[in-house]
């Protein structure tokens, strides 16, 4: 029997150094130096070369896809165990301590963009690989370590690589949490449009749909009113700041607490309460409609709320707001149980929207994605979890987070959080400032993956 454990641990050291050295990269999308060698731009580009380099030199084979993706493999079999980890990152945001993209370890945590969504596991996924590759053991599937560029902004890399190459028999994505995730939310991005006049002069804030609202700064048409200024910081326990720009305009910026969308229960979403202070306190329609709208993360604002059996709540978030001459746009993410239809969710929202200002928009939508729990798949990497870390008790899980998995059949989700660990409180989860994850959490990863590997992959399993 092969200790894991006690393998991936004398691999720590260089595990360490490829993951700082990885973090270096600031791997956003960069419109601007997008071309045919570089389809999300140059950052990504020199990510995926470096991470394709890293791995040749490791002795896998290397493909890079034509930019939008890359896969190191080990073996020549016909069939074919992937794993799916994603090289880029979503925007820092503010309030960091540390250099985002300078790796910093203290105290047993690395620091940095990505370390935990999605570079962490990934690196983690490459050797357990590895392991696999210097213990020469003989394997019944080729194995692939599949990398994308583009997760957090669509996942057009698997749209490509799904059309330009094999997809692999089955598999799982470390980009999640353990035990393992069989099935994930069907996601939709809508946009609320309105018309309405409104005292706000400008509102932009938000990146991104699947980012809880963190920040909000906006003028309006008016002057300062001090009292419900105040009275509203104190009500709602809430940071906010005003700057006075002259007798008609003031610029006021309201602090929430960022998060994923797929637990927007965990933030605060700054742009709700922006619109709810200019409703509330300036009496402004058009504030107050919107805040209603985006009040409820749960979707009982939108009457599109529902429980499903294996996936719970549907969920939404407001990830983007802009309002500018009279016309606002509010960009809400829903995530949907398989239960229940596109369709149905659609109908209801019009229905709710049918007496406002506000008219619905589809801008982007994926399906929710199901693996059968009673799956060998599933089975497998639930056994090997629980042998591996000692939990007998979690079960294997849904989410509301949209991975890889969705992209390709019969792939869960597979860590490499550990759900049952609580997150220390000066660490910062996936999307969060601060963002780290735990040497001793990405070694033990590596042997659960690398067990997974040998279980699923070893010609005499």
């Amino acid at each position: 029997m092969i200790d894991f454990k006690t393998l991936a641990k004398s691999y720590e050291k260089e595990m360490i150094q490829d993951l700082v050295d990885l973090i270096a990269f600031p791997s956003l999308t960069d419109e601007a130096s997008m071309s045919l060698e570089a389809p999300f731009g140059k950052p990504l580009k020199e990510t995926l070369d470096w991470f394709l380099a890293r791995c040749k030199a490791l002795g896998f084979d290397v493909d890079n896809v034509d930019g939008y993706a890359g896969v190191a493999s080990l073996g020549k079999q016909s069939s074919t165990l992937g794993i799916l980890g994603h090289l880029d990152v979503v925007p820092v945001g503010e309030g960091w301590s540390k250099d985002p993209f300078k790796a910093v370890i203290e105290d047993g945590v690395i620091y940095g963009r990505g370390t935990g969504d999605d570079k962490g596991p990934t690196i983690a996924a490459l050797y357990a690989m590895r392991m696999l590759k210097d213990l020469h053991i003989p394997l019944k599937h080729q194995l692939q370590l599949i990398v994308g560029v583009d997760e957090e902004t669509g996942m057009r890399c698997m749209d490509y690589y799904t059309k330009h190459r094999k997809i692999p028999d089955f598999g799982f994505v470390p980009d999640a949490y353990f035990p393992l995730i069989y099935g994930e939310k069907g996601i939709a991005n809508i946009v609320l449009t309105s018309s309405k006049p409104t005292i706000i002069h400008s509102f932009n804030a938000g990146e991104r749909p699947n980012i809880v609202i963190g920040k909000a700064t906006f003028i309006i048409k008016a002057q300062h009113d001090a009292q419900g200024f105040e009275w509203y910081k104190k009500a709602h326990r809430l940071a906010m700041d005003v700057k006075i720009i002259d007798d008609h305009h003031v610029e006021y910026t309201a602090y929430g607490d960022y998060t994923h969308a797929s637990t927007p229960h965990k933030g605060i979403n700054a742009a709700y309460h922006a619109f709810n202070f200019v409703g509330s306190v300036y009496h402004d329609d058009l504030a107050l409609e919107a805040a209603t709208f985006i009040s409820d993360v749960m979707g009982r604002s939108l009457n599109i709320a529902f429980d499903g059996v294996h996936m719970g709540w549907l969920s939404t978030n407001c990830g983007i707001v802009r309002v500018s001459h009279d016309k606002t746009e509010l960009t809400i993410d829903i995530r949907y149980p398989n239960d229940v239809t596109f369709d149905w969710i659609i109908s209801r929202l019009n229905e709710k929207l049918e007496n406002t200002s506000f008219k619905a928009s589809v801008m982007a939508h994926k399906e929710p994605h199901f693996v059968d729990p009673s799956s060998e798949l599933v089975q497998t990497l639930h056994r090997v979890y629980k042998e591996y870390s000692g939990d007998e008790f979690t079960p294997p899980l849904t989410m509301g987070g949209g991975t890889y998995a969705r992209t390709m059949p019969n792939f869960v989700a597979y860590g490499m959080k550990f759900i049952t660990k609580p997150q220390l409180p000066h660490v910062g989860d996936a999307h969060q400032k601060d963002e780290g994850i735990e040497v001793e959490d990405l070694v033990l990863a590596s042997a659960i993956y690398a067990k997974a590997l040998y279980d699923l992959a070893y010609e005499d399993a």
